[in-house]
Protein backbone atom coordinates (compact mmCIF):
# COMPACT_ATOMS: atom_id res chain seq x y z
CA UNK A 1 0.00 0.00 0.00
CA UNK A 2 1.42 3.31 -1.02
CA UNK A 3 0.32 6.75 0.10
CA UNK A 4 1.10 9.93 -1.73
CA UNK A 5 1.40 13.32 -0.08
CA UNK A 6 1.36 16.43 -2.17
CA UNK A 7 3.07 19.55 -1.02
CA UNK A 8 3.21 21.92 -3.95
CA UNK A 9 5.46 21.61 -6.04
CA UNK A 10 6.67 18.35 -4.49
CA UNK A 11 4.98 15.04 -3.95
CA UNK A 12 6.13 12.31 -1.54
CA UNK A 13 5.45 8.59 -1.74
CA UNK A 14 5.47 6.54 1.45
CA UNK A 15 5.39 2.81 1.40
CA UNK A 16 5.63 0.20 4.11
CA UNK A 17 8.97 0.86 5.76
CA UNK A 18 11.32 -2.01 6.42
CA UNK A 19 14.93 -1.63 7.40
CA UNK A 20 17.47 -3.99 5.96
CA UNK A 21 20.96 -3.08 7.17
CA UNK A 22 23.53 -3.14 4.44
CA UNK A 23 27.07 -4.31 4.92
CA UNK A 24 28.20 -0.69 4.69
CA UNK A 25 25.90 0.50 7.49
CA UNK A 26 27.04 -2.33 9.82
CA UNK A 27 30.69 -1.47 9.18
CA UNK A 28 29.97 2.21 9.86
CA UNK A 29 28.18 1.31 13.11
CA UNK A 30 31.07 -0.88 14.30
CA UNK A 31 33.58 1.82 13.40
CA UNK A 32 31.56 4.44 15.28
CA UNK A 33 31.24 2.16 18.35
CA UNK A 34 34.97 1.38 18.29
CA UNK A 35 35.89 5.10 18.08
CA UNK A 36 33.48 5.92 20.93
CA UNK A 37 34.98 3.23 23.18
CA UNK A 38 38.50 4.31 22.26
CA UNK A 39 37.71 7.92 23.24
CA UNK A 40 35.88 6.90 26.41
CA UNK A 41 38.62 4.63 27.74
CA UNK A 42 41.53 6.55 26.22
CA UNK A 43 40.62 9.71 28.14
CA UNK A 44 40.60 7.92 31.51
CA UNK A 45 43.72 7.76 33.61
CA UNK A 46 44.47 5.54 36.56
CA UNK A 47 45.27 7.05 39.93
CA UNK A 48 48.98 7.33 40.56
CA UNK A 49 50.48 4.30 42.26
CA UNK A 50 52.99 6.39 44.25
CA UNK A 51 53.12 9.63 46.21
CA UNK A 52 54.04 12.81 44.37
CA UNK A 53 57.44 14.34 45.19
CA UNK A 54 56.11 17.32 47.18
CA UNK A 55 58.11 20.46 47.95
CA UNK A 56 61.79 19.93 48.61
CA UNK A 57 62.47 22.59 51.26
CA UNK A 58 59.62 21.29 53.46
CA UNK A 59 60.73 17.66 53.52
CA UNK A 60 61.48 16.55 57.07
CA UNK A 61 60.32 17.05 60.65
CA UNK A 62 59.60 20.52 62.05
CA UNK A 63 58.90 21.51 65.65
CA UNK A 64 57.50 24.62 67.31
CA UNK A 65 59.21 25.10 70.69
CA UNK A 66 57.25 28.06 72.04
CA UNK A 67 54.64 30.69 71.32
CA UNK A 68 55.18 34.46 71.69
CA UNK A 69 53.93 35.58 75.15
CA UNK A 70 53.29 31.94 76.03
CA UNK A 71 53.31 32.53 79.82
CA UNK A 72 50.56 35.15 79.55
CA UNK A 73 48.23 33.10 77.36
CA UNK A 74 45.38 31.13 78.90
CA UNK A 75 45.44 28.53 76.11
CA UNK A 76 48.00 27.90 73.37
CA UNK A 77 49.05 25.14 70.98
CA UNK A 78 52.44 23.88 69.84
CA UNK A 79 52.88 22.12 66.51
CA UNK A 80 55.00 19.21 65.32
CA UNK A 81 54.89 18.79 61.55
CA UNK A 82 56.27 16.04 59.37
CA UNK A 83 56.35 16.43 55.58
CA UNK A 84 57.01 13.30 53.53
CA UNK A 85 56.74 13.76 49.76
CA UNK A 86 53.26 15.26 49.18
CA UNK A 87 51.90 14.12 52.57
CA UNK A 88 51.92 15.63 56.04
CA UNK A 89 51.38 14.43 59.60
CA UNK A 90 50.78 17.03 62.30
CA UNK A 91 50.58 16.84 66.08
CA UNK A 92 48.87 19.77 67.82
CA UNK A 93 49.75 19.84 71.54
CA UNK A 94 47.45 22.17 73.47
CA UNK A 95 48.05 23.60 76.93
CA UNK A 96 45.27 25.32 78.85
CA UNK A 97 45.13 26.98 82.27
CA UNK A 98 41.34 26.84 82.26
CA UNK A 99 39.82 24.33 84.69
CA UNK A 100 37.63 22.02 82.65
CA UNK A 101 36.48 20.07 85.72
CA UNK A 102 36.14 16.32 85.43
CA UNK A 103 36.55 16.21 81.66
CA UNK A 104 38.85 13.24 81.02
CA UNK A 105 39.70 14.50 77.52
CA UNK A 106 41.54 17.57 78.83
CA UNK A 107 44.20 15.57 80.71
CA UNK A 108 44.79 18.21 83.41
CA UNK A 109 45.11 20.98 80.84
CA UNK A 110 47.33 19.09 78.33
CA UNK A 111 46.08 17.23 75.27
CA UNK A 112 47.11 16.38 71.72
CA UNK A 113 45.33 16.08 68.39
CA UNK A 114 46.70 14.46 65.24
CA UNK A 115 46.05 15.25 61.59
CA UNK A 116 47.22 13.57 58.39
CA UNK A 117 46.70 14.41 54.76
CA UNK A 118 48.27 15.95 51.68
CA UNK A 119 49.49 19.45 50.92
CA UNK A 120 50.08 21.75 47.98
CA UNK A 121 51.78 25.12 47.74
CA UNK A 122 50.98 27.98 45.38
CA UNK A 123 53.33 30.93 45.68
CA UNK A 124 53.57 31.66 49.43
CA UNK A 125 50.38 29.82 50.46
CA UNK A 126 50.48 26.29 51.81
CA UNK A 127 47.22 24.35 51.64
CA UNK A 128 46.86 21.42 54.05
CA UNK A 129 43.94 19.08 53.48
CA UNK A 130 43.33 15.93 55.45
CA UNK A 131 41.53 14.47 58.42
CA UNK A 132 41.89 14.14 62.15
CA UNK A 133 43.35 10.79 63.13
CA UNK A 134 44.77 8.84 66.05
CA UNK A 135 48.40 9.07 67.17
CA UNK A 136 49.34 6.14 64.92
CA UNK A 137 47.53 7.65 61.89
CA UNK A 138 44.44 5.46 62.15
CA UNK A 139 40.79 6.41 61.75
CA UNK A 140 39.43 8.74 64.46
CA UNK A 141 35.89 7.98 65.57
CA UNK A 142 33.40 10.76 66.35
CA UNK A 143 32.94 9.29 69.85
CA UNK A 144 36.51 10.19 70.81
CA UNK A 145 37.75 13.42 72.36
CA UNK A 146 37.95 16.72 70.48
CA UNK A 147 37.75 17.27 66.76
CA UNK A 148 37.22 14.55 64.17
CA UNK A 149 36.53 14.39 60.44
CA UNK A 150 37.93 16.68 57.76
CA UNK A 151 40.70 19.22 58.28
CA UNK A 152 41.58 22.04 55.90
CA UNK A 153 43.84 25.01 56.58
CA UNK A 154 45.77 27.61 54.61
CA UNK A 155 49.09 29.00 55.82
CA UNK A 156 51.30 31.80 54.55
CA UNK A 157 54.79 30.32 54.51
CA UNK A 158 57.96 32.31 55.04
CA UNK A 159 61.34 30.59 55.09
CA UNK A 160 63.38 32.60 57.60
CA UNK A 161 66.48 30.38 57.46
CA UNK A 162 67.24 27.01 55.94
CA UNK A 163 66.22 25.43 59.26
CA UNK A 164 63.47 27.87 60.36
CA UNK A 165 60.06 28.37 58.73
CA UNK A 166 57.19 30.59 59.81
CA UNK A 167 53.66 29.34 59.12
CA UNK A 168 50.97 31.99 59.57
CA UNK A 169 47.48 30.54 59.58
CA UNK A 170 44.68 32.42 57.88
CA UNK A 171 42.45 31.56 60.86
CA UNK A 172 44.83 32.27 63.76
CA UNK A 173 46.84 35.36 64.70
CA UNK A 174 49.72 33.53 66.42
CA UNK A 175 52.35 32.41 63.88
CA UNK A 176 54.01 29.00 64.06
CA UNK A 177 57.80 29.36 64.09
CA UNK A 178 59.02 25.84 63.39
CA UNK A 179 62.62 24.71 63.49
CA UNK A 180 63.96 21.81 61.48
CA UNK A 181 64.49 18.72 63.63
CA UNK A 182 65.36 16.23 60.91
CA UNK A 183 65.81 16.69 57.15
CA UNK A 184 64.51 13.89 54.96
CA UNK A 185 64.36 13.20 51.24
CA UNK A 186 61.20 12.19 49.46
CA UNK A 187 61.12 8.49 48.72
CA UNK A 188 57.67 7.99 47.15
CA UNK A 189 55.71 5.22 48.86
CA UNK A 190 52.96 3.15 47.25
CA UNK A 191 49.50 4.50 47.90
Amino acid sequence: MQKTFRLWPFSFHLSAFSFQPSAFSLKAFYLFAFCFLLLAFGSCTMNPDYQKPGIKYLQGEWKQDSVPAQKRLVTYSLYDLKFSCDSFFMKVSTVSKVNYGADTCMGSGHWAEYIKGTYTQKQDTLHLKGEFCTANGGYKDEKTCFRYGDYEEFFKVKQIKDSLIQFTSTSNVIPINARLVKRTNCIPKPL
